[in-house]
């Protein structure tokens, strides 16, 4: 534990730093420099990361301390507030990197700090159901209060920032990556094989929970690709063909009509790359499409608890998919957008920018 003074002079520190102007970057620049992964490249690499990283997880662990309802005193929220500042010490305290040999150390440093931060998402979620069930069984606030959804946004996005620049960084230093393989970035990415790894990881998942999954027809170029970064891809339509399969498999468990299948089309479009998920899963009511994009909502008869052992297992989802999918697709520029139509179905529209020369959102 650290001392009064101590924890003090960090809170201090940490408030310079929140105040500092972040540096957006864009998949383009990502790119560019990455696709020369020279030591003196890596070194540049890791005194920008040097001095943004600090920036971008102070002013994450300061508004930690200040959430609403009382929502920073939640034993969840504690254990991620002691993360960031873990992490914030740990690179504020390692020296001005140099040569390659501090390189090196820095960036065995920065990937630790990304294993630190693996649960995150699952832990600030249970801290935000607990107030949620408290404030439901108290009435003092409607469950959806915007403060929180602004804040998880915010705070989701800066995350995704976060670990794709150190992610990029780390797999740089991959002495051997796959053709037309740029740290993270696959230049010739085919949407409709990242379409089909996802599908089957979902099926299995379906099968595994009810003993049976609807099919699922894929249609597009398997030829075309574009630039992207795979496990965003592959995260994004994991969640929204989960989303599809659950949606059909109750609509259909207890019918002698044949089961639809889950429908994808991948659309090659001038500024974007459009995928279509389409179920006829019954759709969602007119009322709660406003909703979908809140944390905590879900369309799931049954929500996991999430201190149950199930957490990243199971068909019903804790309300986090969507939106995160929506800042996953808006971080280099693209969108997610829901259309249902109640007692039929429900589309949704991935957009992918293709142009990549939007810069990262800095919240």
């Amino acid at each position: 534990m650290a001392s009064e003074p101590a924890a003090r002079a960090v809170a201090e520190e940490i408030g310079r730093w929140a105040c500092l102007k972040q540096t957006g970057v864009s998949l383009r620049y990502m790119m560019e420099f990455g696709s020369r992964p020279t030591e003196r490249n890596l070194l540049l690499s890791a005194q920008f990361l040097h001095k943004e990283l600090p920036i971008r997880i102070a002013r994450r662990a300061l508004e930690l301390e200040y959430l609403p309802y009382g929502l920073s005193n939640k034993p969840a929220i504690l254990k991620v507030r002691d993360w960031y500042l873990d992490s914030f010490r740990d690179i504020r305290y390692f020296p001005e990197v140099r040569n390659q040999n501090d390189e090196l150390a820095f960036t065995e440093m920065i990937k630790m700090i990304k294993v630190r931060h693996n649960n995150v998402v699952p832990t600030i979620a249970s801290g935000v159901q607990q107030l949620n069930q408290e404030l439901c069984s108290t009435r003092k606030v409607h469950p959806g209060f915007d403060e929180i959804n602004q804040f998880l946004d915010r705070f989701y996005m800066s995350r995704i920032g976060i670990r794709m620049l150190i992610g990029q960084h780390v797999a740089l230093h991959d002495p051997d990556p796959e053709p037309g393989v740029i740290g993270l970035i696959n230049t010739r990415l085919s949407p409709v094989q990242i379409a089909r790894i996802a599908c089957e990881d979902a099926r299995s998942i379906c099968l595994r929970e009810y003993g049976s999954a609807p099919d699922i027809n894929i249609y597009g170029d398997p030829n075309f690709t574009f630039p992207y970064v795979a496990s965003h891809l592959h995260l994004m339509l994991f969640e929204l063909v989960k989303n599809s399969l659950r949606a059909v498999q109750e609509r259909y468990m207890n019918s002698d009509k044949d089961v639809p299948p889950v429908r994808i089309i991948v659309a090659d479009g001038e500024e974007d790359v459009t995928i279509k998920v389409s179920d006829e899963g019954g759709g969602i009511a007119r009322s709660g499409l406003p909703k979908i994009f809140t944390y905590l909502y879900s369309t799931a008869k049954n929500p996991p608890d999430l201190d149950g052992p199930n957490e990243g297992s199971t068909m019903a989802g804790y309300g986090f998919g969507l939106p995160i999918c929506r800042l996953y697709a808006q971080y280099f520029g693209g969108d997610l957008q829901i259309i249902s139509m109640e007692g039929y179905g429900t589309d949704a529209y991935l957009h992918l920018s293709r142009l990549g020369d939007s810069e990262e959102p800095l919240p």
